[in-house]
């Protein structure tokens, strides 16, 4: 895996090709955005893919589908000197992989890592979709006392580390934040802390990967699970907390080294979405203070200060159009 300073997506899916293309189709993408490998037709039958590649600087990041195809590291292709490695999370399906004498099946939930390095075959046994981020050796061998243990070992996708691990990167994709350098830089860093994390980093390296990687992956799926949920009234920082499985004095740390506080952010999420609704023709026939407590407020004068304190007008000024 090459060393990038920049960034590229890309995007494959086989939807509208022609049967007798698709296999070329695939083996061009996974050359260009994942590692060289072959890629030949299963049993007869016509190949199916869709996939997205975000190719980062140090990392990359593999998410979709694949049925009716399987793909080779071939001994030929190991010896380009990639000795990348990779985590493959399946999400649905039965996955087959073989790799250092192993031939293992992968369920749904079920996770293992790989390694470029070995000839390996990946075969779609069953419709799924799986995850994969694939870094550098010399990243996580600086981490982790010895990465080869770690190989072909099966891991589950529910254990803490790497839930935390997927959700943080599908989060990072969703959010398109590998587009801005300064967040494109610290994402891909948070993501080798917390694979060395799932992948048994120790001594002062589990510290600080802790510090880094674990914290901004809460951090931030803490504030997805506020704006998804801001309009429940009852929505707390102890009830975010439990959903995280930490304290809730944890949890205001998180924000506060964040430069904001639990209770600043959720209602900055309330007062976006009362923003959206008084732009959107869908909500015209509604009154101010019916979206106010749909949002989650439950004070219509608390709501019109904070709503002013935000875009320094009033709600009907937004919805009569008169400010942006």
């Amino acid at each position: 895996m090459s060393s990038m300073v920049d960034f590229s997506v890309l995007n494959v899916s086989t939807n509208e090709i022609p049967e007798n293309e698709r296999i070329p189709l695939l083996r061009d993408f996974y050359c260009r955005g994942v590692l060289k490998a072959e890629v030949e037709a299963r049993d007869g039958k016509p190949a199916a893919a869709s996939f997205t590649s975000h190719v980062l600087p140090e990392a990359q990041l593999l998410i979709g589908g694949l049925c009716g195809a399987r793909v080779i590291r071939t001994k030929q292709l190991v010896a380009d000197g990639d000795d990348s490695l990779a985590l493959i999370v399946n999400r649905s399906g039965v996955l087959g992989i073989s790799e250092r004498g192993h031939d293992l099946r992968l369920h749904a939930g079920e996770a293992v890592l790989t390694s470029a390095e070995d000839v390996t075959t990946f075969e779609r046994l069953s419709l799924g979709s799986c995850f994969s981020l694939r870094v550098p050796r010399r990243v996580l061998a600086p981490m982790i006392v010895d990465v080869d243990d770690a190989v072909m070992r099966v891991m589950l996708e529910s254990s803490a580390g790497l839930r935390l691990l997927v959700d943080y990167a599908v989060t990072l994709v969703r959010e398109k934040a590998f587009a801005t350098p300064v967040l494109r830089q610290l994402g891909v860093g948070h993501l080798h802390d917390l694979l060395a994390l799932v992948l048994g980093a120790t001594g002062e390296a589990r510290e600080l990967a802790g510090r880094r990687g674990v914290k901004a992956a809460r951090l931030q799926k803490a504030k997805v699970s506020i704006a998804n949920n801001c309009w429940r009234q009852e929505l707390s920082v102890a009830s975010v907390a439990q959903e995280l499985g930490v304290t809730p004095r944890y949890l205001q740390r998180l924000f506060e080294a964040d430069g904001k506080t639990f209770s600043s952010f959720l209602i900055e999420q309330r007062v976006k979405r009362a923003h959206r609704m008084l732009r959107e023709p869908g909500y015209a026939g509604r009154t101010v203070s019916s979206i106010a407590y749909d949002v989650g407020f439950g004070d219509l004068s608390y709501f019109n200060r904070c709503f002013r304190r935000t875009y320094n007008a009033t709600p009907s000024d937004i919805r009569s159009g008169e400010m942006p």
